[in-house]
């Protein structure tokens, strides 16, 4: 009986050697390659956002001179003041380019339109030339560098054969958002002639643009 006994203990000696084996020293490995296997999936992942992001800011610097002039574009078109004068400019030379005479430009206080964002300068123009000579100054007005849109259209006879006067009115727009009554934070001096309504209209006396006489 005890030489058979012998066996099985030293069999039951091994098993438990191998469970003691399996214990400390095969389960603890499994479980490091369990993380580093995490770990070596979340690197994956990391490194792939990184890329993605790489990507992103090369194509970024890439489109940036593209970007740039869009912005100039869009700044120029809406500028950040109101910028009367440079309208005013604008104007002087559509008129001369279009051979009219410009009269009188009245601009309004600027209204802020909270759901745009934009504050919105009406003016009041009046020139004098003939048909179509008018009808190529509207066109001018309608593709300014400056967002323009012209809101009413009034033609009466010119005191002089063959020629018109035209009364129209212009909009053109801020994204100064304190250029008008009912902003936040309100009317700024910030505002080239926005706090106030003109005393007098502008350029009443003098035509701002020569006259070419009408063949």
């Amino acid at each position: 009986m005890g030489g058979k006994r012998r066996p099985l203990i030293a069999g039951g000696a091994v098993a438990a050697l191998l469970v003691l084996v399996a214990f400390f020293l095969v389960l603890p490995k499994m479980g490091q390659v369990k993380d580093a296997n995490a770990a070596l999936e979340q690197a994956a992942i990391q490194q792939s956002t990184l890329a993605s992001q790489l990507a992103a800011l090369k194509q970024a610097e890439a489109e940036g001179p593209k970007n740039r002039e869009t912005i100039r574009k869009v700044e120029q078109a809406i500028p950040p003041t109101v910028d009367q004068q440079g309208f005013i400019l604008l104007l002087q030379n559509a008129a001369i380019q279009s051979s009219v005479d410009l009269f009188t430009l009245t601009p309004s206080t600027p209204v802020f339109d909270s759901a745009t964002g934009l504050s919105t300068v009406s003016n009041t123009l009046s020139v004098r030339g003939s048909y179509f000579a008018l009808t190529e100054f509207l066109f001018r007005i309608e593709t300014l560098p400056r967002a323009a849109k012209v809101t009413s259209v009034n033609l009466t006879p010119g005191e002089e054969t063959g020629s018109l006067t035209l009364s129209a009115g212009v909009d053109v727009y801020t994204s100064d958002s304190s250029a008008g009554p009912g902003s936040s934070p309100g009317p700024t001096s910030g505002a080239t002639g926005a706090a106030t309504t003109p005393t007098t209209p502008a350029d009443t006396s003098t035509p701002a643009a020569p006259t070419t006489p009408e063949g």
